[in-house]
């Protein structure tokens, strides 16, 4: 720290960190001030920086845990062989090792959570500790994390969330905040949102009863007559609005999680599934649940790193990706690329420079060739593509995969998305993963507590 930020930098900052531990111990102390004490952590807070806040979360690790010789000796009688103890006295040592365990953090965090605003907080700052874990690979953060996950698992369940459906009749704060907050087609002004409203449009909203003015995730919705290959059916010029006798398909085109500190709590599924229960039964006709997902990261952070031959992370290799393509493709490709070798690493550096320019998707003949192989090199990267714990390496396939969602090549559209977006993030290609409603036996039970679709306004 003091390196990268200088000598009066780093006094401030310890001070800082100083200041914001004493505050801490005195919102736990002070009944009568802990409103004032907040107020001033969370303005301390704001001011500083990530990296000082990564200082602040391992000393509050550091300086807020259970001191190992307190543990020792009460592990040690636990692990001993020579003392008979009968079932009651087991369950009593066992008891206070539990509470010895626990973690002295949770009871801090717990009365932050109970304030005004204390959720929202702790929100914020999970958010921060998963940039810092993201961005840095910073594991030492992990125990912190872990105790404020242990919380929000307590805080967001029975009896504290509930779904609102978002219409035409909903306060203007709330539209706009839904407005603002769709990162995966994002809107210009507040009349694309009302487009996105009516009676084959829906939008529905998970909230919490302790931050009612902010949704936790929102979902939007097409009722649509079959499934739909292009965003622009939905929302472009091609978008067709349907009858409400001929609609048989519902379409998640748009899932948004507006707290990255919820991120793997599950809250999506949850969402999902009440929201299929929910259509299904207001419409009988309701045959198809899917979503039209877009796939971030395809090109930019996949297959353009392996035609440069950064291949080390991906199980497909730079030498494989020409394999995808016929003769006749490989030819017209090397040929509009003016790319005079043959072979693959010829190949690899003609499809590099058509990729990398938008002007491909006006080219008939260049379409034509790109479809089928991108489409197959699509569905490898979605389908076989791991993170080494396993988990699909598309962070939106690993999101619905994991939420029991299904797909095939199939369901891989090529020229789905060719806005500049589209086109840089995905190469034009969008997914159709598809729900089936046996989602809804196998966890039906877990979400009864949601209750009824909410259509009010909030305000």
């Amino acid at each position: 720290m003091q390196n990268r930020r200088g000598k009066t930098m780093y006094k401030q900052d310890k001070k800082k960190k100083k200041t914001f531990l004493e505050l801490l111990s005195r919102i736990c102390e002070d009944e009568n001030n802990k409103e004032k004490e907040f107020q001033k952590l969370k303005s301390l807070y704001s001011s500083m920086a990530l990296e000082e806040k990564e200082d602040l979360f391992k000393d509050i690790i550091e300086q807020m845990e259970t001191p190992k010789e307190e543990l020792l000796p009460l592990i040690e009688k636990i692990c001993r062989q020579d003392i008979d103890l009968n079932p009651t006295q087991w369950s009593i040592l066992l008891s206070e090792l539990r509470h010895k365990i626990s973690s002295p953090r949770l009871s801090t965090l717990l009365n932050i959570s109970r304030l005004p605003g204390g959720l929202k907080f702790l929100l914020d700052m999970r958010s921060d500790i998963l940039t810092l874990r993201r961005e840095l690979h910073d594991e030492e953060l992990k125990a912190l994390d872990r105790d404020i996950v242990l919380l929000f698992e307590l805080w967001f369940c029975e009896g504290f969330l509930y779904l609102e459906e978002i219409t035409l009749d909903s306060t203007y704060r709330q539209i706009e905040i839904i407005k603002e907050s769709d990162l995966v087609h994002p809107m210009t002004s507040i009349e694309d949102m009302i487009k996105r409203l009516g009676k084959d449009r829906r939008c529905f909203a998970l909230y919490h009863r302790l931050i009612p003015h902010e949704p936790i995730v929102f979902i939007e919705i097409a009722l649509t007559k079959g499934i739909p290959k292009k965003i622009d059916e939905i929302l472009g010029e091609e978008a067709k609005r349907s009858k409400e006798e001929d609609v048989d398909t519902a379409v998640f085109y748009s899932i948004n999680n507006t707290q990255n500190g919820l991120a793997g709590l599950g809250l999506g599924k949850v969402l999902i599934a009440r929201v299929m229960e929910y259509l299904k039964r207001d419409d009988e006709r309701i045959k198809n649940f899917v979503t039209l997902s877009p796939v971030p990261g395809f090109w930019d952070k996949y297959l353009k790193p392996i035609l440069e031959g950064r291949d080390d992370r991906f199980s497909l290799k730079s030498e494989k990706v020409a394999e995808f393509f016929s003769k006749k493709e490989k030819k017209i490709i090397l040929k509009k690329a003016t790319e005079k070798g043959s072979d693959w690493k010829s190949f690899n550096k003609a499809l590099l420079k058509i990729l990398s320019d938008h002007s491909w998707v006006n080219d008939k003949e260049l379409v034509k060739a790109l479809e089928k192989p991108m489409v197959k090199i699509a569905a490898y990267y979605i389908i076989k593509e791991k993170t080494p714990n396993g988990r699909p390496l598309n962070p939106v396939a690993n999101f619905h995969l994991r939420n029991g969602a299904s797909v095939s090549e199939d369901n891989i559209n090529f020229l789905a998305n060719t806005s500049s977006k589209g086109l840089q993030e995905s190469c034009s290609i969008m997914v159709n993963y598809i729900y089936s409603l046996a989602l809804l036996t196998s966890i039906g039970r877990s979400i009864k507590w949601l209750g009824r679709i909410v259509r009010r306004g909030m305000f």
